[in-house]
């Protein structure tokens, strides 16, 4: 057990994804399974990694590989949960209550262009619990004295930098690209593309998404990739300010992120997308 716990403390500390799986009620009635002599024991862990075997054991094979195949569930949605089972691991079984913690790394927000929109939306998104990474080519804009608030300031190209950290990205995380500038966006969209990132944003007008949708198929870009990427970016809830704008860009990605369609997002809209007041 205690190298269970140590792997669990490494992995908390690296903030790397792993899930645990704790018994904490066993019926007093419960028939131990075929393969055992007693019981599954209160307090059984078994600890799961990404693409790795289960370590630890709840006593039965059947359990085990049963909340093992739970458990990557788990590690997927980031979602903390109770599930029953039965002796042998049966879904339909109520004897054995198993408490399942799931431990994952905060959401990613990867944000391209080191402008005065991205820096209101860093804010914004600390506030939600966001990593944010702050990443442009122009080093007299990407300092972290114009982002404090950002957890890393990368000096480099979209694409060299997804090429590194885009296979980190998954359902959870997300990108806006909020350059203006064809040089930077078409690499940064075809590079976020390429990964499992939940969210894609682009900012820019309705004239702007049409000519950059151009070069994204001149690229190689599908029109599957497309209805990946929301351009222009956010909620229609009429933002103007650098501040309005971050909140519809975080608003836009909550409802993305949860599946609801109950709002508008300026992609889904017509006409300007900045009206007078």
């Amino acid at each position: 057990m205690s190298g269970l716990y140590a792997v669990l403390r490494d992995c908390l500390r690296a903030e790397e994804p792993v899930a645990l799986a704790t018994v904490i009620e066993v019926l007093a009635d419960a028939e131990p399974p075929q393969s055992q002599e007693v019981a599954t024991p209160l307090g059984a862990k078994l600890l799961v990694l990404p693409g790795q075997d289960a370590l630890g054991s709840l006593g039965s094979p059947g359990l085990d590989h049963a909340v093992t195949r739970d458990l990557r569930g788990v590690l997927v949605s980031g979602l903390t949960t109770l599930r029953h089972y039965g002796p042998e691991g049966q879904n339909d079984g109520t004897e054995i209550a198993v408490f399942m913690e799931a431990f994952t790394p905060p959401p990613h927000l990867v944000v391209f262009g080191a402008v005065d929109f991205s820096r209101a939306l860093v804010r914004v998104a600390r506030v939600l619990g966001y990593r944010v990474t702050v990443c442009d080519a122009r080093p007299v804009f990407a300092t972290p004295a114009r982002f404090p608030e950002a957890d890393d300031v990368v000096v480099d190209w979209p694409d060299r930098y997804l090429a590194r950290e885009g296979p980190r990205l998954g359902p959870a995380d997300a990108v806006c690209v909020l350059t203006h500038d064809a040089k930077f966006d078409v690499p940064a969209l075809m590079g976020a593309l390429g990964t499992q990132v939940g969210y894609i944003g682009a900012m820019g007008s309705r004239r702007t998404k049409a000519d950059r949708e151009q070069r994204l198929r001149d690229a190689g870009a599908s029109e599957s990739d497309m209805e990946r990427i929301m351009a222009p970016i956010g909620l229609d809830i009429g933002a103007r300010t650098p501040e309005e704008t971050a909140v519809a860009i975080c608003a836009e990605i909550i409802v993305r992120q949860s599946g609801s369609r109950a709002v508008t997002s300026l992609r889904d809209g017509t006409g300007p997308i900045h009206r007078a007041r």
